[in-house]
């Protein structure tokens, strides 16, 4: 009996692994050991507000089955975390509808400015012919450094961005590989920025920790399985 007991035990443990592992907008057990959270819950709209008030936007964001969705032309503005972050991993997968634009921003501070991770649709949006060298493609340090043009993105699909935040270093990743690294608070930082649509921000990029952002601009755009790491 206990050795039958053990097999359904084990199979549980299994199972419930599997599913966890499977299941969106959930950790798994070794994310809970390694102290990992979930930023949103898939159901609520809890732990994050709009960027210009303390309440959620009534319009533009919906939660669909799990989904975090921008809706087009919705005009709910963008929403940030309560909370504020310093040094952390951070994980979100997105899905980008045909032409879509969108990012995540990480230092927010004031005004719905911060570094963004660009969330775009190279192929059709006009942004990813306009700035520098590329540096408004999707992966992109928006407006500072560019992504490589070969990089791991599936269309259509939902896609992994990862932001890696130790101090004054910063990483972008993609689907598991890694696409540009840079510090900040330098004299090379501030180069970069002095050449950018953000020279006139004094301290751009600059603070030690800030809101998480994610942008709504006016396209439809999908969020799930948001999760962070503190370091």
């Amino acid at each position: 009996m206990k050795t039958y007991y053990s097999l359904v035990m084990l199979w549980f443990s299994l199972c419930t692994t599997a599913w966890a592992q499977n299941a969106d907008n959930v950790l798994t057990q070794q994310e809970r050991l390694e102290g990992w959270k979930l930023l949103w819950d898939g159901k609520t709209t809890n732990g994050w507000k709009s960027s210009g008030s303390e309440a959620f936007p009534t319009k533009g964001w919906n939660v669909e089955e799990g989904v975090l969705k921008v809706l087009k032309d919705g005009k709910g503005g963008d929403i940030i975390t309560t909370k504020t972050y310093k040094n952390f991993i951070l994980k979100v997968d997105f899905k980008l509808t045909k032409g879509a634009n969108s990012g995540i921003k990480y230092f927010v501070t004031r005004g719905g400015i911060g570094c963004e991770y660009q969330i775009l649709d190279d192929i059709r949006h006009p942004d990813a012919k306009a700035g520098v060298a590329g540096n408004r493609t999707l992966g992109s340090l928006y407006d500072l450094i560019a992504a490589p043009a070969t990089k791991p993105y599936r269309p259509q699909e939902f896609n992994t961005a990862m932001i890696v935040v130790q101090g004054n270093h910063v990483e972008h990743w993609l689907n598991g590989v890694k696409i540009i690294e840079y510090e900040r608070n330098n004299q090379m930082w501030r180069a970069l920025v002095n050449y950018s649509k953000y020279k006139g921000f004094p301290d751009f990029g600059d603070a030690a920790q800030g809101h998480l952002l994610l942008q709504d601009h006016g396209d439809e755009v999908w969020f799930k399985n948001i999760k962070i790491l503190e370091k």
